[in-house]
C-alpha cells in the first residue's frame, strides 16, 4: 500500500499528490507534465528516448497503480483503471533533458523527502496537521504511533531505558528481571484482571482462530511456539486500546522525570505505575496470580503442538488430493 504526500512548489501554482512506495517516489505522465511544465507529447518523447538509448531499464522504473478517477461520461461517478507511474530515476533522467526551474525545484524536494523517508521511515505534512485539516488522518497517526509504542520490543526497551536511570539499578541483579515481570503483570491485570501467565493459559485454544490470539496479525500464517506464549497476543481490541493509553501515560511520566533529572529508585517506578493505574480507575494487582509461568508455557506448547499436527495433516491431505487430480488429468 502506497503513502501519499503533497508536493507544492515555491510559487504555489503546482500541487501534486506524490506516491511513496518501496522507498521511492512515483509520478504519472500527467504529473510529469505539470512538474516540468511541458506538453504530454514532449514528455512521451523523452521517455521513449530514455528507453531506446538504454539509459534506464523499463522494468525497474515503470509501474502500474490502480487509480480512482472521475467517470468521463457519468457525473458524480468514479472509475478505477491502471495508470503508469514513473519513479525518481525517470524523473531525474527527464529533468536532465528538460531544462525548467519547476523541474529543478521538484528534484530538490524529491531528494530531500526520499532521504527523510529512508532515514526515518516516515514523512509528515506538518502544515496540514498544524492547520487542523483532515483530523481523521491525525487520529490515525496517533493510533499507529501508539501501536508502535506498545509493541513488545519497543515498549520493553523503553522500560529498560527508564529502569536504567534508577539510582539502585544493577543489570546483574535478579530484581532487574523481576521488575519487567511486575510491570507487565500490573498493566495486564489493570486491563484484563489477569496476569500474563493467566492470559496465556486461559485463552490459548486450538478450537479458536489463531489459537485464540485476538491481536495477532491475521495475515501472518506462520505462527510460532514463541507467539503462543506472548500474553499481549491474546488481548482483544478494547484491551489493546486501554493498554496503549496506560503505556502512553507511564512513558510520558518517565520522560518528564528524565527531563527534570528527578532521582528515582526501582521501587519508585512501581509506585508511580500504581498511581497511574489507580487514576484510571483500574484495579491494582496485589498477588502473583493463580497460574505460574511454567503452567502457562506447558498449556500453550501443548495447544501449539496440536495445532501443528492438525496443520500437517491438512497439508498432507491437500497434497494427496492434488496428486489424485493430476492423475485424473493424465487419464
Amino acid at each position: 500500500m502506497s503513502d501519499i504526500v503533497i508536493y507544492t512548489n515555491e510559487q504555489g501554482d503546482i500541487k501534486l499528490d506524490i506516491r511513496f512506495e518501496d522507498e521511492n517516489i512515483w509520478l504519472n505522465q500527467t504529473q510529469l507534465c505539470e512538474v516540468f511544465q511541458k506538453s504530454k507529447s514532449t514528455i512521451s518523447e523523452h521517455i521513449s528516448n530514455i528507453f531506446d538509448e538504454n539509459e534506464l531499464d523499463k522494468e525497474g522504473v515503470v509501474r502500474n497503480f490502480r487509480t480512482t478517477t472521475k467517470h468521463g461520461a457519468i457525473e458524480g461517478k468514479t472509475q478505477t483503471k491502471d495508470v503508469k507511474y514513473y519513479n525518481l530515476d525517470m524523473i531525474i533522467a527527464i529533468g536532465f533533458r528538460v531544462k525548467s526551474p519547476q523541474g529543478t525545484q521538484f528534484r530538490i524536494w524529491a531528494r530531500k523527502r526520499l532521504n527523510e523517508y529512508i532515514t526515518k521511515g516516515f514523512i509528515l505534512d506538518d502544515e496540514r496537521f498544524k492547520n487542523g485539516n483532515n483530523m481523521s488522518y491525525f487520529d490515525e497517526l496517533q493510533k499507529r504511533l501508539r501501536d508502535i509504542r506498545i509493541s513488545e520490543r519497543f515498549f520493553y526497551q523503553k522500560i529498560k531505558d527508564i529502569y536504567m536511570t534508577s539510582i539502585d539499578y544493577d543489570p546483574k541483579d535478579e530484581k532487574t528481571i523481576e521488575f519487567f515481570k511486575i510491570v507487565q503483570n500490573k498493566l495486564l491485570w489493570a486491563i484484563s484482571s489477569q496476569t500474563a501467565a493467566e492470559l496465556v493459559h486461559n485463552r490459548v485454544d486450538i478450537n479458536k482462530p489463531l489459537l485464540g490470539m485476538s491481536s495477532f496479525d491475521k495475515e501472518n500464517k506462520n505462527i510460532t511456539k514463541k507467539d503462543v506464549s506472548i500474553a499481549k497476543n491474546y488481548l482483544n481490541e478494547e484491551e489493546i486500546k486501554l493498554l496503549g493509553l496506560l503505556v502512553e501515560q507511564y512513558l510520558a511520566f518517565a520522560e518528564t522525570m528524565a527531563m527534570q533529572e528527578q532521582a528515582m529508585y526501582m521501587k519508585d517506578w512501581i509506585s508511580r505505575l500504581d498511581a497511574i493505574i489507580s487514576l484510571n480507575g483500574k484495579e491494582l494487582l496485589d498477588n502473583a496470580g493463580k497460574i505460574s509461568h511454567k503452567m502457562a508455557l506447558e498449556k500453550s506448547h501443548f495447544e501449539y503442538d496440536k495445532y501443528k499436527s492438525v496443520k500437517k495433516e491438512i497439508q498432507k491431505n491437500d497434497s494427496f488430493n492434488e496428486l489424485v487430480k493430476d492423475i485424473k488429468a493424465i487419464k
